[in-house]
């Protein structure tokens, strides 16, 4: 196995607005003297890994592995699985205020938000190999909670809470690590990794020896070329109004957009992949098979309903082997220009890779590609050369 896997893309958008910055408008970045549109990589990543085709692509069978991110861990997975166990509602809120502790620091309660310490200040990536550990806890809890003699586990954890309840201000803090300590020892894992964790890496501020480095790179999308983001102004009319006393519309509105044709940037480092999956050749195959796929099929979901701009990519270039990996943004430094985008466009990646081949030698060992617009390579022969 080749130990670098690039993916280039070119994926064409019609007038969108995958991607908002703080005042609603599309992003942007200044490339080359001129203004580009862009799409963030975070944003990009969670389209993808949130996905059916990701999903569908890894595979559902018991090796299949897609976490869960969430500071709601002890709000929408705890309490409610521990109230379906049978505990009261007190109790389980009790637990579950406590178990979340594994995840990170709770959020500070207050009126307005009585369940804040059922949440972490952080987002946790929880992977299913741990989904199944705090399964197996809440059932000796809930066996606990219903007049069976408490488990191991479960009695441990009890003493750590009775203590960190009756500690002192000074004394809390320590209390809070022996009990996280405990937690974490349960309930979380640095094996079993899920594939899209594997893959985007995962943080967990409390507890950094679990920590994933990420095997993949994600660059931002930018547009080849030039754009000017536009307003749409938009007016919705309401049905039940005649129009004998009030003309006008019912609410009026402005949203702003862009149109372009986007190059992506993708480098997976398949030795760390394949570390992070616990060296499981087969779902690293797997894992990467489904990022490529996502990445060529699947759209950023912002505004989608507004303007339905969902694309596959055009231009697909796939090159795998162990040489130092490089972008080649390079090629649209200059913006392209005229009425054949994208014909332009593949024509100039291509360019500037051979040109980077014949100063640097080879920069990969082995490469394919599609182009759906003249309806040469596929993806499949894509899929394969990144999985080889």
């Amino acid at each position: 196995m080749n130990r670098f896997m690039q993916l280039h893309l070119l994926t064409s958008y019609p007038p969108s607005n995958l991607n908002r910055d703080d005042l609603g408008r599309p992003k942007t970045a200044e490339m080359g003297g001129a203004q580009r549109l862009r799409v963030s990589s975070q944003s990009l990543k969670r389209a993808w890994r949130t996905s059916d085709v990701f999903a569908d692509a890894v595979g559902n069978d018991e090796t299949r592995v897609i976490s869960i991110r969430t500071r709601k861990a002890g709000l929408e997975l705890i309490y409610p699985s521990l109230v379906e166990r049978g505990v009261t509602d007190e109790r389980a809120r009790f637990w579950a205020s406590h178990i979340q502790f594994a995840y990170g620091e709770a959020e500070s309660s207050n009126e307005d938000r009585p369940d804040a310490e059922l949440n972490t200040r952080q987002i946790a990536a929880i992977h299913p190999a741990e989904s199944r550990k705090l399964n197996s806890f809440l059932d000796e809890v809930a066996n606990a909670e219903q007049g069976e003699t408490p488990s191991e586990r479960v009695e441990t954890i009890e003493k750590l809470i009775d203590k960190y309840e009756s500690a002192s201000t000074k004394a809390k803090k320590n209390a809070a690590k022996a009990l996280r300590k405990k937690l974490v020892e349960y309930l979380l894992s640095s094996e079993g990794t899920a594939a899209d964790t594997a893959l985007f890496g995962r943080m967990l501020a409390s507890n950094p020896d679990l920590n994933v480095e990420a095997a993949a790179q994600v660059a931002h999308a930018i547009t080849i070329h030039k754009v000017a983001v536009e307003d749409d102004f938009f007016t919705a009319v309401d049905d039940l109004n005649e129009g004998i006393e009030d003309v006008g519309a019912g609410h009026m509105g402005e949203t702003e957009f862009g149109a372009g044709l986007f190059y992506l940037y993708i480098c997976v480092d398949r030795q760390s992949l394949l570390k992070n999956l616990g060296g499981d050749d087969q779902l690293v195959r797997r894992t990467l098979a489904a990022l490529v796929e996502a990445a060529v099929k699947v759209s950023p979901t912002g505004k989608q309903n507004s303007f339905a701009s969902r694309a596959y990519a055009s231009f697909a270039l796939c090159e795998t082997g162990d040489q130092q990996p490089r972008s080649l943004s390079v090629a649209f430094l200059k913006p392209v220009s005229g009425t054949n985008l994208l014909e332009d466009g593949i024509k100039r990646l291509r360019d500037t890779r051979e040109r980077m081949n014949q100063v640097y030698g080879d920069c990969a060992d082995r490469d394919c590609s599609f182009n759906a617009v003249s309806g040469k390579g596929s993806l499949s022969e894509v899929i394969e050369c990144a999985t080889k």
